[in-house]
């Protein structure tokens, strides 16, 4: 079986056989399964046909919510807060007393974040790793809107990996706005990898990271 989460930079696959993709994409192997991280400019030329799957980038066959929904089932307190930020968009769904309550998705104002900081990182020749929590943070509604700031910042003199964690900070203050300020989130995404994002974050709310493949664990029934 392959489920697999497709998104605009990055995909996550599980597998239940071994070998099936190359090792150098393997994240980690529990329970019979195999999880990989594989960039989707890959994947397209794999031609792999999943059993189920999700996602900008393929022939989606489960809504994205609810493979969310799905994924988080065991992870989550009964009430909760579970956001998931990616490369394009931006979602969220809330719990209460166990059951589903509320969500909301953004491909607007929320759109390319992930994508942007990439972009940033390989412009400015950096790693995810240099970047530092910043108490200022710019006020950005998307990452196409941040980059007039990032430059500005930068030709008045500040260092790249300064003025991209003040933009970063601003990613993170939009999301708890966007998912209507909860004093907890669980998040989901590639932002779990990024610890800039993850401080950023943790100055407005409580943050659990759940990690990246909570959407293609959704995809598996049993």
């Amino acid at each position: 079986m392959i489920y697999l989460d497709a998104g605009t930079t990055y995909s996550k696959i599980i597998t239940t056989e071994d070998n099936i993709f190359s090792k150098e994409y393997l994240v980690k192997q529990e329970e019979k399964r195999s999880y990989y991280i594989i960039p989707s400019s890959v994947i397209k030329s794999l031609n792999i046909t999943p059993d189920r799957s999700c996602g900008h980038m393929s022939n989606s066959t489960e809504n994205e919510i609810i493979a969310l929904a799905k994924g988080c089932k065991g992870k989550i307190n009964e009430e909760a807060t579970i956001l998931d930020l990616g490369s394009r968009d931006a979602k969220w769904i809330r719990f209460k007393a166990g059951k589903f309550h509320d969500m909301d998705w953004n491909t607007s104002c929320a759109s390319s974040t992930g994508a942007t900081v990439e972009m940033l990182l390989k412009f400015y020749n950096l790693k995810r790793e240099e970047l530092e929590f910043n108490p200022e943070k710019f006020a950005v509604t998307c990452g196409i809107f941040g980059l007039e700031k990032i430059m500005d910042d930068i030709s008045n003199g500040g260092e790249a990996k300064v003025s991209i964690a003040k933009f970063i900070h601003g990613i993170a203050y939009n999301a708890w706005i966007f998912a209507k300020k909860p004093r907890q989130i669980y998040l989901s995404g590639g932002f779990c990898d990024n610890e800039c994002f993850v401080r950023s974050l943790e100055q407005y709310c409580h943050v659990i990271p759940l990690g990246r493949f909570i959407l293609c664990e959704g995809l598996i029934d049993e």
